[in-house]
């Protein structure tokens, strides 16, 4: 049997979750809890919405400046970045648990393949024997 075969009984398909730093550093499992918290918390609708709201805060002082330059950078460094910060973490969530269906789908090909791979080794072998029984014995009809 391929040692693949015994490898991927053990394993399953890597999840973005697995990639996150784990050990038995307890600073190291408090950065990781937390970067994870803080990544859900602010990678929502809802704290793009809040980020909106609280940039427009600051819009009219900015319009009313008359500063072309105010402005642009009210747009930029202000709005843009703010919303779509949580946007864009929303976006990475999405396509990563996309990722990760596709993974997990993927393996259960992959297995269902294997499977079936060792089915017809099996089957195959099964007919190499009876093959040599026939040969087997076409021999001793002729030794006789």
């Amino acid at each position: 049997m391929h040692p693949r075969i015994e490898l991927r009984k053990r394993q399953r398909p890597v999840k973005v979750s697995d990639l996150m730093p784990q050990g038995s550093n307890p600073i190291t499992r408090f950065n990781t809890w937390l970067a994870v918290k803080v990544t859900n918390g602010v990678g929502t609708m809802w704290f793009a919405y809040a980020f909106a709201a609280l940039a427009l805060v600051s819009l009219p002082a900015a319009i009313l400046s008359g500063n072309p330059v105010v402005l642009v950078s009210w747009i930029s460094q202000t709005f843009l970045q703010l919303v779509l910060l949580s946007i864009i973490i929303v976006g990475q969530n999405v396509l990563a648990a996309a990722s990760d269906k596709r993974a997990e789908a993927t393996y259960e090909d992959a297995d269902a393949v294997l499977h079936t791979a060792l089915q017809i080794q099996d089957h195959l072998a099964a007919q190499d024997a009876e093959i040599e029984k026939i040969l087997d014995r076409l021999a001793s009809v002729k030794a006789s």
